[in-house]
């Protein structure tokens, strides 16, 4: 891991530059959005909940009142709505320039989304696999383009059963299928840029975790929420890994981006090693070919 304070004072101006932010209404994806309306970007934050993303965007106008941000309805748990965005911004963009996955759950009760997909692995990687395939031929056809995909240390405990994704033949274990969604955005990621490898202009896919950060995300587990007084490090650290992975010049095509200190849980963002399995080619391609047929979504490239 190469040592370094990165923060978002590197970050260059962003005028000019279009990004989308998913799940921007709270934890480090708001301190994404904020930062970078900070920097003369134009932000749409993708929102399940309208009045929570106005919200956000009036709270960013308040500090920045110059800023371009603005908020568009999203909802990762439904591919009618994915198509929706996405056919919006192909209308209304002529570009973009950086598309970050960032939002998620977390290991909440079983339930399924209204496509029929297991709640956590259909919201943080079916919902932006298919996102993401729908924004692709704008995002190929921007120079210097950029794709940032969140995952966490909890792809280490991932061990995806591609024959029970959506676990219908087996005990439901939340833990387990946050683990299984965090290594599959892993799988996706350096997928994506195998894919891209060698085409001229395509865009950078880089990943990122925020190591330990309070967040929402953890409401669902007490545990955390309890930890979280001791050990977790603010939003504006959190982001950190996101923003370096989507805006440092250096990044190179499927570099890993996570805190350097304690375990990954804390820190200033360096270059990080995800574990072994996800660098299984086979079974990334394999969950890549299931992901296609699962959301109806190929991608153009």
């Amino acid at each position: 891991m190469a040592a370094s304070n990165w923060s978002a004072q590197d970050i260059q101006d962003q005028q000019g530059r279009l990004v989308i932010v998913t799940g921007a209404t709270s934890g480090i994806g708001k301190e994404t959005a904020l930062t970078l309306a900070g920097k003369n970007a134009s932000v749409i934050i993708a929102a399940r909940n309208m009045e929570k993303g106005q919200g956000v965007v009036d709270e960013i106008l308040a500090l920045h009142p110059e800023a371009n941000v603005f908020v568009r309805e999203l909802d990762l748990t439904n591919l009618e709505s994915i198509k929706t965005f996405s056919d919006s911004i192909l209308r209304d963009y002529k570009q973009l320039d950086v598309l970050i996955n960032n939002a998620g759950i977390m290991m909440c009760p079983y339930s399924k989304t209204s496509d029929g997909f297991e709640v956590q692995m259909g919201t943080n990687h079916l919902g932006h696999f298919a996102l993401t395939g729908c924004l692709m031929p704008l995002l190929m056809n921007t120079k210097n383009a950029r794709i940032v995909v969140l995952s966490s240390i909890a792809h280490r405990f991932g061990n995806i059963d591609l024959s029970d994704i959506n676990w219908d033949n087996r005990a439901y274990n939340t833990n387990k299928a946050y683990g299984d969604s965090k290594l599959a955005n892993l799988y996706f990621a350096y997928e994506l840029s195998r894919k891209l490898e060698g085409i001229k202009d395509a865009p950078i896919v880089t990943a990122a975790h925020p190591g330990w950060t309070a967040t929402e995300l953890q409401r669902h587990t007490g545990l955390f929420m309890f930890l979280n007084h001791f050990f977790a490090q603010d939003t504006s650290m959190g982001a950190l890994p996101t923003l370096r992975a989507g805006f440092d010049d250096s990044v190179k095509l499927g570099d890993y981006f996570g805190p350097a200190a304690f375990f990954e849980t804390r820190g200033y963002p360096v270059t990080v090693k995800s574990n072994k399995k996800a660098h299984d080619t086979l079974q990334a391609s394999e969950l890549w070919r299931q992901s296609e047929k699962m959301t109806g979504i190929e991608f153009s490239i």
